[in-house]
């Protein structure tokens, strides 16, 4: 057993605590019963001292001592009386203390100032302690000595002995049964960090089939759930990447292939006309730029990722932006036998970004649309939302996109549809660049679709006030 497991910790910090408590609180309650019968027995010999004093005050002669002294020896009570000299004058049953002795001067002259007594005696030939309490004999001004009453307090420590056994026992069967609960409650809070700590050990390893079981709706559910999302979002990076590597090889191949087979026919004159050679040049050509934008592609997400991209920012009218859009996707749209249209309201706002990189956004998403889009409509749609922000709606009544690849559809290296994706030459970058350059210049971007119904994508940029434009 590791001395380091979170079953060990934690029980060891909730017994520590139940220590804390437990130590304090029997502390206090010893002191309690202890303050209690102590002030039990001072009670009592106070109210006997002060009774015999008023009496031996009213009586003034010898029989009312002597009758003092046999009462307190048929009750058992232990006192002695002292005269204005400080003379024990009489005695009933004081250990250690004898008639013609005296007591100490201090005690005297508070007992004439007409102040009470209050000490412990220990008798020193037996042993035995005593609680006193010293009561001034006053008849009106004329003082008469004093009256001491002893009550021995062996007893109340032995009942003070038994109630602190009891309080231990107690004290005991708590703590261990404290313990026991502990042991319990800190393997149960315990046994999902360990099952998380297995499991990420596992994920770690590559098993991205691992999942946590979650039982509980609290910090350490969430923590559960966040860590099979964790293993999901892995194995689909995994998966993703692994398509992408195998993707992009396809897409590098293809062009090298056809440069190094054309390259070899021009080297080796094998060409039957000057127009086939011309035919072959144009072949090249074409894959050497389809490379040059794969290549660039690739560049510009990791300049993106990497936080090294910049921007050539101004103020931007998205009535020039639209124009200069329009006009490239018309004829794109019109070639497909595809209806465009682009609208953009009146008192758009301006918006502080490169215009370069928005109509580098707005051209992908609008091809893509058109690649998709065998019939029907495609909408291009700038407008102006309170306070101050631009919502642009790129809509296509194209194939749509599955449901379960929605939540994909900006990381990078994914496809839908592989097989058409590669028809149309898409690498799986090209709304991850989109997504990049929109947050850039603080922007969002969500896509919504229906498979088989169409796709729209809506981008909010913030703005200032501006003029608007027209509608085509």
């Amino acid at each position: 057993m590791k001395v380091n497991r979170i079953a060990i910790k934690l029980g060891s910090t909730i017994t520590l605590l139940l220590l804390v408590v437990l130590l304090p609180l029997g502390f206090v309650i010893d002191q309690i019963f202890s303050g209690f019968y102590y002030g039990q027995v001072q009670e009592d010999i106070d109210q006997q001292s002060s009774y015999y004093a008023t009496a031996l005050a009213d009586s003034e002669n010898s029989m009312m001592v002597q009758m003092i002294e046999m009462m307190s020896e048929l009750s058992q009570v232990k006192l002695y009386i002292v005269d204005t000299e400080g003379e024990i004058i009489a005695n009933s049953s004081v250990p250690g203390l004898s008639k013609g002795s005296f007591i100490p001067e201090e005690e005297m002259n508070t007992l004439s100032r007409g102040n009470t007594i209050k000490k412990e005696y220990e008798a020193r030939t037996t042993g035995s302690r005593f609680l006193v309490s010293g009561s001034p004999i006053y008849d009106g001004d004329t003082f008469y000595g004093g009256i001491y009453v002893l009550s021995s307090i062996d007893s109340i420590y032995e009942s003070i002995q038994k109630v602190r056994q009891m309080l231990v026992l107690s004290g005991i069967g708590t703590f261990f049964l404290a313990l026991g609960f502990t042991v319990v409650l800190s393997r149960k809070l315990s046994k999902p960090m360990v099952e998380m700590e297995q499991a990420t050990r596992k994920i770690a390893k590559g098993d991205l089939d691992t999942r946590v079981k979650v039982v509980t709706g609290d910090e350490t559910g969430s923590l559960a759930q966040a860590i099979n999302d964790l293993a999901t979002d892995l194995k689909v990076y995994r998966d993703t990447r692994r398509e992408f590597f195998a993707n992009i090889s396809h897409e590098l191949r293809t062009p090298m292939t056809y440069l190094e087979g054309y390259t070899k026919i021009l080297k080796e004159n094998l060409y039957q006309s000057e127009a086939e050679k011309e035919q072959y040049l144009d072949i090249i050509q074409q894959e050497s730029v389809r490379l040059t934008h794969l290549i660039n592609d690739l560049f510009e997400l990791s300049k993106m990722e990497e936080g090294k991209f910049s921007l050539n920012q101004e103020w931007i009218d998205f009535r020039e932006v639209m124009e200069n859009i329009h006009h490239k996707v018309y004829l794109k749209a019109k070639d497909k036998g595809v209806i465009f249209t682009s609208t953009i309201e009146e008192d758009v706002p301006l918006i502080f970004g490169d215009g370069h990189r928005m109509e580098q956004i707005f051209s992908n998403l609008l091809d893509n649309a058109i690649h998709y889009t065998d019939q029907g409509i495609i909408s291009f749609i700038i407008k102006s939302l309170q306070p101050y922000e631009i919502l642009i709606e790129i809509r296509d009544t194209g194939t749509g996109i599955p449901k379960e690849d929605l939540p994909y559809i900006f990381e990078r290296f994914y496809r839908v549809e592989k097989s058409r994706s590669r028809e149309h030459g898409g690498t799986g970058l090209g709304l991850a660049i989109v997504k990049q350059l929109v947050e850039i210049q603080g922007g969002t971007i969500q896509v919504f679709s229906e498979f088989g119904k169409g796709t729209r994508f809506e981008i909010r940029f913030p703005a200032i006030k501006g003029n608007g434009g027209e509608e085509r």
